[in-house]
């Protein structure tokens, strides 16, 4: 069983770096088309339960401190939580948005998904040492948080919040 779970990890990740986007590249969108495709997305977010978006500030009171205890991941949040740190030209993580909303509305009240906009919160995505999108932080309670990168499928972030996040397995 250790050694399929093991397995089924080293295939994910293996997808996770071929199907994740670069932050040093830019999509061909102008600025109508990238003002389209947010409104898109916030559009959806509107109907659907909430992710929650997180700035530097929020980050540090909701999330970890690591300004003032910078040798500790102390996570301080009341619920486990997912961080989705991603960009809106990213075709990649506008595949991921929807899978997480709909997470968010079947998984309300056990766990939290928050976004991180790393063109907005540069400092914040470099801190973590961003450089590769979608990346996403898993945050399990009373443990070290597990990094992730490129578009998951919904089945594979299932498994990753019922066995790292919720501990169901």
């Amino acid at each position: 069983m250790k050694i399929l779970t093991k397995a089924f990890f080293a295939v994910v990740t293996l997808l996770l770096l071929l199907a994740s986007c670069n932050n040093n590249q830019k999509s061909g969108l102008n600025g109508s088309e990238s003002k389209v495709a947010t409104n898109t997305i916030q559009n959806s977010e509107n109907n659907m339960a909430k992710t929650i978006k997180l700035t530097r500030n929020e980050f540090l009171t909701k999330v970890a401190n690591y300004e003032a205890n910078p040798e500790k991941w102390e996570y301080l949040g009341d619920k486990p939580c997912i961080i989705d740190f991603y960009a809106d030209w990213c075709g990649p993580c506008k595949m991921v948005a929807p899978i997480l909303e709909e997470l968010a509305a079947e998984y309300e009240g056990e766990i939290y998904i928050y976004k991180v906009d790393t063109e907005a919160e540069q400092q914040l995505a470099a801190e973590f040492g961003i450089r590769s999108i979608p990346s996403l932080l898993f945050c399990p309670m009373g443990e070290a948080p597990q990094m992730a990168q490129g578009a998951l499928p919904k089945d594979a972030f299932k498994q990753a919040i019922e066995e790292v996040l919720l501990k169901k397995s």
